[in-house]
């Protein structure tokens, strides 16, 4: 199968990075091919703007929407923006592998959904949800949070983890037709111990190894 993993934190040496490397490695070893957007290391630009195209439609007023639905019709997507699209399109599976940062995606990552979730392309036309362009493939988001877990619950100081990635879940996977995977959630891995981020990574690496086989979760319940 193919698996294309987005990954961003700054640090190399971080979990996160940790995290990417045994995805790659793991999944590797199953037998599967696997494609990579390491952003920090890529030095992506998260902002949107003419630059995602190489002709636009409107030169006086720029709606991107717009441009990317001429841009699908025209093969008109700047080579880095259509070279992220083709990845999109070749995955059966599509990890997210980043830290949990002000309750949602850090920027780079978010701005390449920005750029990269082009209108006629990846969405548009009819084709949402259940009918949406990627239905058939899965998606999951692999993400760290920097406090214990008992924080994350609905009781607790911020919430319900599952309600704060829901925007993600269901307003960027399921709207373009992904199947969601229950996320692999690690809290607080600076605080751990050694021997419990290596239990960590063990135990991702486990999941990984039968990863095609999960069932999707359903979202809307959250």
């Amino acid at each position: 199968m193919n698996v294309l993993v987005v990954y961003w934190h700054p640090e190399p040496q971080s979990f996160n990075g940790a995290m990417f490397q045994r995805t790659v490695e793991t999944l590797k070893s199953a037998g599967h091919e696997v494609k990579t957007s390491d952003l920090h290391a890529m030095n992506f630009n998260p902002v949107s703007g003419r630059h995602n195209f190489t002709q636009t439609q409107d030169t006086e007023f720029f709606k991107q929407q717009l441009e990317e639905m001429h841009a699908a019709e025209h093969d008109g997507f700047s080579v880095d923006i259509e070279a992220e699209i083709e990845k999109l399109e070749w995955s059966d599976l599509v990890i997210f592998q980043f830290p949990l940062w002000w309750f949602g995606l850090p920027a780079m990552l978010k701005g390449w959904v920005d750029r990269v979730f082009a209108m006629g392309r990846v969405y548009g036309g009819g084709r949402f949800y259940e009918n949406g362009v990627f239905k058939g493939k899965k998606a999951m988001l692999s993400v760290t949070m920097g406090g214990p877990e008992e924080i994350y619950v609905k009781d607790g100081w911020n919430g319900d983890l599952d309600a704060i990635l829901r925007p993600i879940h269901r307003g960027i996977l399921e709207f373009t037709g992904f199947s969601v995977l229950a996320p692999q959630k690690v809290f607080g891995p600076a605080r751990m111990s050694e021997q419990q981020r290596v239990d960590e990574l063990t135990r991702y690496g486990e999941r990984l190894k039968t990863i095609f086989s999960e069932s999707a979760i359903e979202v809307g319940q959250y």
